[in-house]
C-alpha cells in the first residue's frame, strides 16, 4: 500500500497567543509539528508494519520551515517527505488545505490510504480530513482507534462519545485518528540521522496543475465579530419608589413593553 500521513507545522502548545490589529500572532513561539499528526505518522507506520511492501510518505502545505515538521515525520520512520510551499497558500482556510491537499495527493499517484490527525492545535477545527475525502471523491473514516486492512477493504474502530463503532470503506480512503491508534514512537538516532540528511522536495501551485484557493472564511472575519454599540442610563431619585417610577415611564417611552 502506499500511505500517505498528512502533517502541519504549528506553535508551541506552550505559545500565548495574541491579538495584534485583528490577527493573530503566536509571538516568538517555536514551530513543532502539530501534536495530534504524531498520532497520524503513528498510524501510518503501524499500517506499513502489518502491510508488507506498504510505504509512508509525510506531506504537508506551508513554508520553508515546515521542512522541520516533515523532518521529524522521517525521523519517526516515514519513507518520503513532500512539501507543498507557495507565497500564495498564505491565507488557506480548511476548504482550500484539502483542495491543496487532494491535488498533491493525486499528483503522488496510486494512494491507498491517507491519513490525518484528528485536529490541529492553532485552529483546531478538525474538518480537512472530511473535506479532503470530499474533494478526492474517497470514504472518510473519522476519528479512529484502530486499523485493519483486509484486501482492498479498511476496517476501523471509531472512538466517538457513545463509545466504539465498527465501520468499513474500501480503499483508496482518507482517516483520521484518535489517541488511542498508539503511543507516537520517539525518533531513532538513526532516524534524526537519516532526516537530516533527506533531501525534501519542494511542489508550488504550477506543480500541482492548480490556482491559489479562494478563502471562504478569514481569521479577521472571525476574530472581528460586528461592534455592537449600547448605551447605559442610570436612573436615580430620591427613594426607591420614585427610581421604579421612572424606570416605568422609561420603559413605556421606549415601547420595550
Amino acid at each position: 500500500m502506499k500511505i500517505i500521513a498528512c502533517i502541519k507545522q504549528v506553535p508551541d502548545s506552550e505559545a500565548k497567543v495574541k491579538v495584534e490589529g485583528g490577527k493573530i500572532s503566536w509571538g516568538d513561539s517555536p514551530l513543532v509539528i502539530n501534536p495530534f499528526d504524531e498520532y497520524a505518522v503513528e498510524g501510518a507506520l503501524l499500517q506499513r508494519e502489518a502491510n508488507a511492501g506498504s510505504t509512508v510518505t509525510a506531506l504537508c502545505v506551508g513554508g520553508e520551515s515546515a521542512k522541520d515538521a516533515l523532518k521529524h515525520a522521517l525521523a519517526m520512520g516515514a519513507d518520503e517527505a513532500i512539501l507543498v510551499s507557495d507565497s500564495a497558500l498564505e491565507n488557506l482556510d480548511t476548504v482550500g488545505a484539502a483542495k491543496v491537499l487532494a491535488a498533491a495527493i493525486q499528483k503522488i499517484g496510486d494512494v491507498d490510504m491517507v491519513i490525518f490527525g484528528r485536529q490541529t492545535l492553532d485552529n483546531g477545527a478538525g474538518l480537512t480530513p472530511a473535506q479532503t475525502a470530499r474533494v478526492l471523491g474517497w470514504g472518510m473514516l473519522g476519528l479512529a482507534g484502530q486499523i485493519q486492512v483486509k484486501e482492498r477493504s479498511v476496517q476501523v474502530e471509531r472512538v466517538i462519545e457513545e463509545g466504539r463503532q465498527t465501520v468499513k470503506a474500501n480503499l483508496p480512503v482518507v482517516i483520521s485518528v484518535v489517541q488511542s491508534i498508539g503511543e507516537p514512537r520517539y525518533p531513532s538516532f538513526m532516524g534524526i540521522r537519516k532526516a537530516s540528511k533527506a533531501v525534501i522536495p519542494i511542489w508550488s501551485l504550477s506543480d500541482l496543475g492548480i490556482t491559489a484557493p479562494v478563502a471562504i472564511i478569514t481569521r479577521n472575519e472571525l476574530i472581528n465579530p460586528p461592534v455592537r454599540e449600547t448605551v447605559v442610563e442610570m436612573i436615580t431619585g430620591e427613594s426607591p419608589a420614585e427610581i421604579a417610577e421612572k424606570l416605568a415611564d422609561k420603559i413605556l417611552a421606549e415601547k420595550v413593553l
